[in-house]
């Protein structure tokens, strides 16, 4: 491919080009709206119905299409692979059983790969849709239910790549996972159930006991404790902050770096200060079984670094800062 120096009104074309692609593509999404209606319940319900899983497949552009639908369908609930149409053909028709749902992708409907397995497909006993731009082609004829994907015209300026048809197509397959989602009642935590290594799965599935530091590595002092005693033990501690706990364990206040802070710029003695003039009483504090982001909102809505973690019995059960959340990934 030779090099090309554009100049602006080549650059000023190109512009007006990719408006008009979106356009296009725009419109042929739109129009899929009005035409979802009893085939598309039929598509939900037989998928529904059945025991087995969805068989998600197409050749060239359209392949790329169904293998993306395949993933969606599996993240939200719905068991789903894509087989490529050809290797079906060679072997891979031995994943399909008579459970199973076939949803073959194709423009033309007239796909030689996937004609040759429709029969096959068939003679298993498991269920086709076909998603076409064909309602009267040989595979939309063929399939147990047809989900039209026809569009006008390809946002292409030849009329031939395909461009506005796989975006339909794109488009009308995310409404078959979304719907099917939300038929089963599947919520953001079967999700992130899905998803552990994304963010949400992190942000759904970690408890403020998965990221807490236990009781024996908050540093604890009695009300009574002299400031001196208590600085030497937030030092040891690392936390910035202190658990100040009565006798049988229960939190009675909190002393934090912010805490020392003010209390120098009231001019208290720190050698001579007692502990119970200085702390903060009745702190905020959280359950272990709580989401950690609850633990991440209050502490940002409160602004505070640090938070005690409080039992069910009133006792403490460890403690957290923002840093705990942060190498936990959960900020």
């Amino acid at each position: 491919m030779n090099p090309i120096a554009p100049d602006a009104a080549a650059l000023a074309r190109a512009t007006s080009l990719g408006r008009r692609v979106i356009e296009i593509e725009a419109a042929a999404v739109a129009a899929l709206a009005d035409r979802l209606g009893p085939d598309f319940e039929r598509a939900i319900a037989l998928i529904l119905q059945r025991k087995g899983r969805v068989i998600v497949s197409g050749i060239g552009k359209s392949g790329h299409i169904a293998r993306k639908l395949a993933a969606t369908l599996a993240s939200t609930g719905t068991p789903a692979y894509f087989v490529h149409a050809a290797e079906a053909a060679h072997g891979d028709l031995g994943m399909i059983t008579a459970e199973d749902v076939v949803i073959a992708l194709s423009n033309s409907g007239a796909s030689e790969e996937l004609l040759m397995i429709v029969p096959q497909v068939k003679r298993r006993g498991a269920t086709l849709i076909a998603m076409t731009g064909r309602p009267d082609s040989p595979l939309a004829r063929e399939a147990d239910v047809h989900l039209d994907a026809a569009v006008a015209e390809e946002a292409c300026p030849l009329n031939l790549a395909p461009t506005a048809s796989t975006t339909a197509a794109l488009a009308l397959g995310d409404a078959l996972a979304v719907a099917l989602l939300d038929a089963r009642g599947f919520g953001a935590e079967d999700f992130a159930r899905s998803h552990p290594g994304g963010s949400l799965g992190r942000r759904l599935l970690t408890h403020v006991r998965d990221v807490m530091r236990p009781p024996e590595r908050v540093p604890q002092l009695s009300e009574h404790a002299a400031l001196t005693e208590t600085l030497l033990a937030m030092t040891q501690g690392g936390m910035g902050m202190a658990a100040i706990i009565a006798a049988d364990g229960t939190p009675l206040g909190i002393f934090t770096d912010g805490d020392l802070r003010r209390a120098l710029e009231r001019g208290i003695d720190v050698r001579q200060a007692g502990l119970n003039e200085v702390i903060t009483r009745n702190p905020r504090s959280i359950s272990p079984d709580a989401l950690a982001v609850e633990a991440a909102e209050m502490m940002e809505r409160l602004r505070i670094s640090q938070l005690l973690v409080v039992n069910s019995a009133g006792k403490l059960a460890g403690a957290l800062t923002t840093h705990d959340l942060m190498q936990a990934r959960v900020i």
